[in-house]
């Protein structure tokens, strides 16, 4: 059943072609959450076998090349899957209200979703390359087309970078293709490739993939992205998108080799490390609310990535649970920054955010941002704290000179977003209660609408829940990750 997830959503996607726009929300809306129930029907089934990639469809595609179409899952792909939901789902509520071309709009969302199922759920390398390279065209639309600042630059800058780390896949695809002679990630993991081979194969594809998931220093698409994005483009990019690079890392580079990623992997953390620091301090300089979660964004990465490196059971966990935990809340501040408060305000700038007093005006944006913030520092009792505490102990076991700069880099993380949360709503001139200085050219209801009180509540409610009782999920991910080739 979980397979349906892609179909109904590219089928949803070519549905939203032939019927009137008055359908669109209502289409997208249906099909993110089917793709949500499905997601959680799978995810507290006692009949799957999570431990295992094990497979759930397997059609031949072009058999002269050993070429499948062919889906597995386990508790690391089930996860990325159940997140994908959640952002896909808030993602069209945030979005609910868009009148400009809403059937092209919605079209290119539900790509990107169908394609990042497709990705979590592929068991053919070919087939994963597919659905992750697919994801890049309606992203490149999704920004130029209904994006804002720059939004040209801003799209193809991003387009540009996934291209240079797809064409870094590509090859290390081919390389284990023509070693191995099958595409079956299942038979590759068994597969014993070369020293050599692995040596330079693995930073290769790692490479690839990490370009998209903010690695240091080619991380520089992403705040550019995320601030040239609509919403729902910025809630995408954070919540589902980033983690296809690093679910592409773990599943392919790190699992088919195993001993080119033992070799490399202190530079991993390396890098892991800078990104933190470096992300976390230009976030504390910028005056522009977006530019601030998407370097926000770019740090907290980069926790995933130092989760990946530590090669232990622990630690990569962490880094799983970090992508579920990242992907919720950082859609959650860009659905705030630039749903409830930039369409009203018509301005992302703190200075002038500052001096509005919103916690009157926007109660509820308040609210939901405080919250944001909270699950972002790493408050006990948010998923961001389970996640990044696991990520330090597994750190521990291998990097423990990592943890104590690590702690350096999350220190400026709690830095910039309690100056982002008091810039944006809790200093300046109060205003009268109720009522928000907008462009007089903006007609936009004052209060917040039903739609984002209804996103806002599922993505506050996710990273509770995930932070009050990670059990959850890491029952799910560990025996998942602990099968993976590359511990053993």
């Amino acid at each position: 059943m979980i397979a349906w997830t892609i179909y109904i959503t590219f089928a949803g996607a070519v549905l939203l072609l032939f019927l009137p726009r008055v359908f669109a929300r209502w289409i997208a809306l249906t099909v993110a959450l089917a793709g949500l129930a499905l997601g959680l029907a799978a995810f507290f089934s006692s009949e799957a076998d999570l431990v295992h990639f094990t497979t759930i469809v397997r059609v031949p595609w072009i058999p002269a090349l050993g070429m499948n179409y062919h889906l597995a899952i386990d508790g690391v792909s089930l996860t990325m899957v159940l997140v994908t939901g959640i952002s896909a789902v808030s993602t069209v509520l945030f979005s609910f209200d868009v009148d400009e071309r809403p059937n092209e709009f919605f079209f290119w969302l539900l790509l990107v979703v169908g394609g990042s199922y497709g990705v979590f759920l592929s068991a053919d390398l070919f087939l994963l390359f597919l659905f992750y390279e697919l994801v890049i065209v309606p992203k490149y639309f999704l920004i130029a087309i209904f994006g804002s600042t720059n939004k040209e630059y801003g799209a193809m800058k991003l387009t540009l970078y996934s291209f240079f780390g797809g064409a870094l896949v590509f090859i290390g695809i081919l390389a284990a293709y023509v070693t191995a002679g099958s595409l079956d990630l299942n038979q590759l993991a068994q597969f014993q490739f070369s020293p050599q081979i692995q040596t330079w194969a693995f930073p290769v594809l790692f490479l690839g993939f990490a370009v998209l998931a903010g690695i240091w220093p080619l991380h520089t698409w992403a705040p550019t992205g995320h601030a040239a994005a609509p919403t729902a483009g910025s809630m995408l990019l954070a919540g589902i998108v980033m983690k296809l690079g690093a679910y592409g890392a773990l599943r392919v580079a790190m699992n088919l080799f195993p001993q080119g990623f033992r070799l490399w992997h202190n530079w991993i953390a390396i890098l892991a490390v800078i990104g933190i620091l470096y992300a976390a301090a230009v976030a504390l300089r910028q005056r522009d609310l977006k530019f601030v979660i998407g370097y926000s964004s770019v740090s907290h990465m980069g926790f995933v990535l130092l989760g990946l490196a530590t090669a232990n059971a622990l630690g990569v966990s962490g880094a799983v649970l970090q992508m579920f935990s990242h992907g919720v809340i950082a859609a959650l501040l860009f659905a705030v920054a630039g749903r409830m408060i930039y369409r009203r305000t018509h301005t992302r700038q703190l200075d002038q955010l500052s001096m509005l007093h919103l916690d009157r005006a926007l109660p509820f944006a308040a609210f939901t941002f405080v919250v944001a913030c909270a699950a972002s520092i790493g408050i006990p009792g948010f998923s961001g704290f389970a996640a990044e505490i696991t990520i330090l102990i597994g750190a521990w076991k291998s990097f423990p000179l990592a943890v104590w700069v690590t702690g350096i880099g999350m220190v400026l993380v709690a830095a910039f977003t309690l100056r982002a949360l008091v810039k944006s709503f809790f200093s300046g001139v109060r205003m009268q209660q109720g009522r928000v200085a907008v462009d007089p050219d903006w007609n936009e209801p004052p209060a917040t609408t039903l739609p984002e009180k209804c996103g806002a509540c599922l993505l506050m409610f996710a990273t509770l829940a995930v932070g009050l009782y990670p059990k959850l999920l890491l029952d799910r991910i560990q025996p998942a990750v602990e099968a993976m080739h590359f511990l053993k």
